[in-house]
């Protein structure tokens, strides 16, 4: 008797066919999904009864159609043998396996009388695996996060959990709506092409918040609170109006710190619901919350079993009283408090357990700070973790604590201040700590993430004043991982260049003292305009270098001494500002000409610092202090002392708002005679000047004392002085002083995380200040081109190559033979030219502060670090020259 029994399974695939049914979708509903349809899992057809008789021997197996696997290796999946006895059950045990390997995408047994034949047909090769439709998460986001990937087997249950992980993924972003349809292209050889179809859809924004039950604060008071906002113009920056299941839980624990702050100890959310909207593409929350009634504080004591704790010290120091509203946060503080204090007597793992004693009958919370016995405990290890550049010694160096000494949370907090101010590394680094070996034993882990520190500055470009310009800086504040400072700049344009090498070593011989020096090189045009041209005044062309070195003097006071020589050179175009072969006053002024001439200063100075910031590049809190003075003579041709004051403070007002004042002020003190009688005693080029940017609303040099030359409108007998503002042919040279002062109030205003995200960090701010004591320069007035003879002012003639001088006499006309005078008086003798008149005035020689408010924007935009500041002057002096707008930009590496 011969039976045939045919077992089969196939799953054929055709040519850009749709691999699964029905997509993938997810419209969640408090974190649920609605799910694609099912795929049919594999069946194996029930045999005809008669197919195979009720036992009988395998004869043979014979595995056909197989490419890459091995016959044996197919084999080994199943429990097939030969010469055992098999059945119905054990053919479709067989099926089942075969299918368990998902290998195959067809597969059939053939029974010939004890002869089997495994007919398979190989599922495919991956070829590649292609993504298409995301933009707004991108494939380096997708690709780590699927399995499949190319010359790997293909099988559905990959594709399958490669889609939920996509889908996975979108939801993170807020993107519910999002769906994806795998496809696959058959290739030869057996090979395919899987293809992801996404459809991303809007990212699902909270439409509206509903809490229901609060009676004790309003709607908006809660929402404040919240970590999810509400989609609308004032959250249009904000990424938190998407949903996120983790930000809801999240908010349903601001809700309860907020209640339990203000005195409602019974508060709770009693139920939280995200919906999502038809559209899938709004949500709407809905919160269930009870209040409560509210609690104050009742007896409030401290127990301690550490020798060191006296409780009735403690106790004093406690921030609640009886009768004070109860604040759950303010326990936790005191908590906090209390295990900072026991860290100062090296108790690191003090245990502070508040004992609570609730009084519902008149509402007051009894609270006992029981401050567990705990050993003293000593540093065992100090771990640094994550840095790939800086060099280990870097990161220790700044350690306040060492390998065996007593544990101090001072010590802890101040390393942690001292490495955030490196800049090396990310914001608000903390230390942590973990217990060691014993328990008296603890680990400090500090854990760094390096960010960029050099910083790269380059522009260039044209323009009809400078012609072609370019900026160029580069510095690196770690080099070679060593905390190294290098840095160099240039800057090149018709009328200005400049270049600068430096470098500062802050451990020399890996000892607590820092070493620098610097060379420079820079050509410097001062220039004003007459009319649109813009005309050099004064040229200086500096030489020198500095070395400097500091030394700490306490762990927040430190001094520092340098010393640099210069050789300064400032000269006038003599072809414009020169009366043969000395500098003519009329042209020049008598302020320029004072100041040219060539001069060495041998300078020698020394800085005196406090500094308890918690970060010097960003502080939050604490204070700075310097002193610094200056004394040229040590040698050279230039005498005097200078001196400067500086201070700051900055407050953490608390929700991530840091007020700062500064002030600062300096002084200089000549010593010895002037350049010329008529000048000061301070050159024009040693003097302080205010203006944009330490003071913001005010241009350059556009504070304090200047030199303004007025153009005349010419008429013989009325000669008027043009003071229009708007006039291009106005002079204006800045004096700069001796003396000056400067303050500054400044808020640093948080946004919300969409803001913050973007490196937005804004600001508003008052200025004043000003600069005076100089001595009046000697003015050229109209009197200096006035005729004695006949007391009209007239043009004046000069003749360059002799230098002799004389007034223009009236020019003429002859008509008819007979001469007659114009009434204008400006025609010169052949070889002489002539000047224009013009009027001199001295302005802004005052201590009179200017004051000046606005606002500011820091951004750490894709391209570098950029401030932006718009400015009003609120009070100036006449001379002092406003502007209402400034940026700066630069880049890092």
């Amino acid at each position: 008797m011969n039976s045939v029994a045919s077992h089969k399974f196939s799953a054929r695939t055709q040519l850009s066919a749709v691999l699964l049914a029905g997509t993938m979708l997810a419209t969640p509903s408090m974190a649920q999904e609605v799910a694609p349809p099912p795929v049919p899992a594999p069946t194996v057809p029930a045999p005809a009864p008669e197919a195979v008789p009720a036992a009988t021997t395998i004869q043979s197996i014979t595995v056909t159609g197989n490419q890459r696997l091995e016959a044996q290796t197919i084999l080994s999946y199943l429990r097939l043998r030969v010469g055992q006895q098999y059945d119905r059950a054990v053919l479709d045990q067989a099926l089942k396996d075969l299918a368990a390997t998902e290998l195959f995408k067809d597969f059939q047994i053939t029974d010939n009388n004890g002869a089997l034949t495994i007919q398979v047909a190989e599922n495919p090769v991956i070829n590649r695996v292609i993504l298409e439709g995301n933009k707004r998460l991108k494939e380096d986001k997708i690709r780590p996060e699927i399995k499949m990937a190319p010359r790997q087997i293909y099988t559905r249950s990959k594709v399958r959990a490669d889609v939920a992980r996509i889908i996975e993924l979108y939801k993170r972003q807020g993107r519910f709506a999002a769906t994806v349809e795998p496809k696959m292209v058959s290739l030869d050889q057996n090979r395919v092409d899987v293809v992801f179809e996404i459809n991303e859809g809007p990212k699902s924004k909270v439409r509206q918040i509903n809490i229901i039950g609060n009676e004790k604060f309003s709607d908006g008071d809660l929402k404040d609170e919240m970590a999810t906002k509400e989609t609308g113009l004032l959250t249009i920056l904000s990424s938190n109006t998407s949903y996120d299941p983790d930000r809801l839980a999240y908010d349903q624990q601001k809700l309860r710190l907020f209640y339990l702050t203000n005195g409602y100890a019974d508060f709770r959310v009693i139920s939280a619901v995200a919906e999502l909207t038809s559209n899938k593409q709004d949500f709407i929350i809905t919160y269930v919350v009870e209040e409560g009634e509210r609690y104050k504080f009742g007896d409030v004591d401290v127990q301690s079993e550490i020798r060191d704790f006296q409780p009735e010290m403690l106790k004093k120091l406690l921030p609640m009283k009886t009768g004070d509203w109860y604040d759950a946060k303010l326990v936790e503080d005191t908590v906090e408090s209390l295990s900072e204090t026991a860290g100062l007597f090296g108790y690191a793992f003090a245990d502070i357990n508040p004992e609570f004693r609730r009084n519902p009958d008149d509402r007051t919370m009894a609270i006992t700070f029981n401050v567990g016995e705990s050993p003293r405990t000593y540093v065992e290890r100090i771990d640094v973790n994550g840095n790939t550049l800086t060099h280990d010694k870097v990161v220790r160096r700044e350690f306040r604590l060492n390998e065996g000494d007593a544990f101090n949370s001072f010590g802890v907090k101040r390393t942690e201040s001292r490495i955030n101010s490196l800049g090396y590394f990310q914001e608000n680094l903390e230390i942590e700590r973990k217990e060691g070996s014993a328990p008296d034993r603890i680990i400090l882990e500090t854990n760094v993430e390096e960010k960029p520190t050099g910083e790269l500055s380059l522009s260039a470009g044209f323009s009809s004043i400078e012609n072609f310009l370019l900026q160029a800086s580069i510095r690196q504040r770690n080099f070679r991982g060593l905390g190294q400072q290098l840095q160099a700049s240039v800057n090149y344009s018709s009328y200005s260049k400049s270049i600068e090498l430096g470098f500062t070593e802050p451990y020399l011989f890996d000892r607590n003292i820092s070493i620098g020096g610097s060379v420079y090189r820079r050509d410097l045009n001062s220039f004003n305009f007459i009319d649109n041209d813009r005309r050099t005044t004064f040229e200086q062309v500096t030489t020198g270098a500095q070395v400097n070195v500091g030394v700490p003097l306490t762990e927040y006071m430190s001094f520092f001494g340098r010393y640099s020589i210069n050789f300064d050179d400032v000269t006038l175009d003599k072809g414009i500002y020169y009366f043969g072969d000395e500098c003519d006053p009329l042209v020049a002024g008598r302020y320029l000409c004072d100041a040219i001439g060539s001069r060495t200063t041998s300078l020698l100075g020394y800085t005196l610092a406090y500094d308890d910031r918690d970060n010097r590049l960003r502080p939050t809190r604490g204070q700075s202090l310097s002193l610094s003075q200056d004394f040229a003579g040590l040698g050279g041709s230039v005498k005097y002392v200078r001196t400067r004051l500086a201070g700051s403070k900055h407050f953490n007002l608390g929700s991530r708002f840091i007020l700062n004042i500064s002030a600062e002020g300096g002084y200089i003190y000549p010593f010895g005679g002037r350049p010329t009688p008529t000048s000061d005693k301070v050159r024009l080029t040693d003097r302080f000047f205010l203006g944009e940017p330490q003071m913001r609303g005010f241009d350059i040099r556009g504070v304090g004392p200047r030199v303004i030359r007025y153009a005349a409108t010419y008429d013989p007998l009325n000669p008027v002085i043009d003071t229009s503002n708007d006039n291009r042919g106005q002079i204006d040279d800045a004096l700069g002083g001796r003396a000056y002062y400067q303050g500054r109030i400044e808020l640093d205003i948080p946004l919300g995380t969409g803001a913050k995200e973007l490196g937005l960090r804004p600001s508003i701010f008052l200025d004043v200040g000003s600069v005076w004591s100089v001595k009046r320069p000697t003015l050229t007035t109209l009197a200096d081109f006035r005729d004695p003879a006949d007391g009209f002012t007239k043009f004046l003639c000069r003749n360059a190559s002799t230098g002799q001088s004389q007034f223009a006499t009236e020019t003429t006309t002859t008509t008819d033979g007979v001469t007659t005078g114009t009434g204008d008086y400006t025609t010169c003798p052949a070889g002489f030219s002539s000047l224009a008149p013009f009027e001199e005035r001295f302005f802004g020689d005052t201590w009179m502060p200017r004051v000046a408010i606005g606002a500011g924007v820091n951004w750490n935009s894709p391209f570098g670090p950029f401030r932006i500041d718009f400015a009003y002057a609120l009070r100036k002096e006449e001379g002092d020259d406003t502007k209402r707008f400034s940026f700066n930009v630069g880049t890092q590496f």
